[in-house]
């Protein structure tokens, strides 16, 4: 019977131990991030906090204050706690400028006159997706984003579908940070327009994407053209909007609390207005400005790009104007025609001797 009582004591140890697993913290990148850790308080107090395997120092306090002569190197001035909370059992560690070197198990190892606790907490750090970037040269679309861990996901797909192939390349960007950078590019058919690409990239954390449609090019005048932004099925008060011209040229930008735009210096004599679809309308182009033209609108979750090249029309009239001035001329030349053939022809016809002497007794009788 003893043995029983002592067999179920061991179980329910081992399974009071199995209840009371890690804590799991996850911790951004660069940023200021919290471990728990709380303890029975009472006199002598001490604290330590080590990062395992290796039991390396991360912050030790004892004799009412910091103790940070034995402190690795890695940690120096980024370990802190909440002194005003010591007494009452909190040697949470606060660290700040998270590191993906961090990511690790910890120890936070207490002890009083009372006697010792001990707690592990699972530290892992997240570099979420901040900004993707896609692009089109040619007929190649590319989509990339950097400074992401864990090693991110990267899909594509396409609106409405279609079977286009990709080729996709994940490195690391600085081995002392382990951060990943992504890279996708597919290569499109010479003609196609209005076809929206969608590439998204996601971690454990977050997820965003960016789209992107290439709309058919267009021929205008010097003297005004509207080039479209085709935005997303939301009002454009949520996302800040960006003009660029041949992808080096900021034309214009635009957040999306403020209704106002700046233009930049080079283009303030070629912008008449931005529309409220986003539409960017010029005036007075030159040959300069022909080239392409993209429409970026972005927010915290996605990005879309509008793409449109921009052919000037020498002389300063369209293909329809041109169209109006010839049908106009030839109007106007069928009717001098008409004209010439029932007016003035007649009056240069030979006359018969019968039409003569009635011309001669018209006069005569008048």
């Amino acid at each position: 019977m003893k043995l029983c009582w002592v067999a179920a004591y061991l179980l329910l140890w081992i399974l009071l131990l199995t209840a009371d697993g890690d804590s799991e913290v996850s911790c951004v990148f660069m940023e200021r991030c919290i471990l728990p850790c709380s303890f029975q308080t009472g006199k002598e107090i001490v604290i330590h906090w080590f990062k395992v395997p290796g039991d390396l120092h991360v912050h030790s306090f004892y004799y009412s204050k910091d103790q940070l002569g034995h402190q690795d190197q890695r940690f120096r001035n980024r370990t802190s706690l909440f002194k005003d909370q010591i007494s009452r059992g909190n040697a949470s560690l606060q660290l700040t400028g998270v590191q993906v070197q961090d990511q690790s198990r910890y120890k936070c190892h207490t002890s009083t006159i009372r006697g010792n606790q001990e707690s592990f907490i699972n530290l892992k750090v997240d570099a979420p997706v901040h900004e993707v970037s896609i692009d089109q040269v040619g007929n190649r679309i590319t989509c990339s984003s950097e400074g992401i861990y864990p090693e991110p996901q990267l899909t594509w797909s396409t609106s409405p579908p279609s079977n286009i192939t990709f080729t996709n390349t994940t490195t690391v960007q600085q081995p002392e940070q382990l951060l990943y950078s992504i890279t996708s590019s597919l290569m499109v058919s010479a003609g196609v327009y209005d076809l929206l690409f969608i590439c998204t990239i996601s971690t454990r954390r977050n997820r965003r994407r960016a789209t992107l449609r290439k709309l058919a090019d267009i021929s205008a005048p010097s003297t005004k053209v509207t080039i479209p932004c085709t935005p997303p099925n939301t009002t454009l008060t949520n996302f800040s909007l960006v003009w660029s011209f041949n992808h080096t040229q900021t034309i214009v930008k635009q957040t999306g609390t403020n209704v106002t735009y700046s233009v930049s210096d080079g283009w303030k004599q070629q912008v008449k207005e931005v529309s409220e679809s986003g539409s960017l309308v010029l005036k007075d182009l030159s040959s300069k400005q022909e080239g392409g033209y993209t429409c970026e609108l972005s927010n915290a979750e996605e990005t879309h790009s509008t793409n449109t090249h921009l052919r000037i029309i020498k002389g300063g009239h369209s293909n329809a104007a041109a169209i109006v001035t010839a049908v106009l001329f030839g109007t106007v030349l069928v009717a001098a025609l008409l004209y010439i053939y029932t007016k003035v022809l007649p009056s240069f016809a030979p006359r018969s001797p019968a039409q003569e002497q009635v011309g001669s007794c018209s006069r005569v009788t008048g």
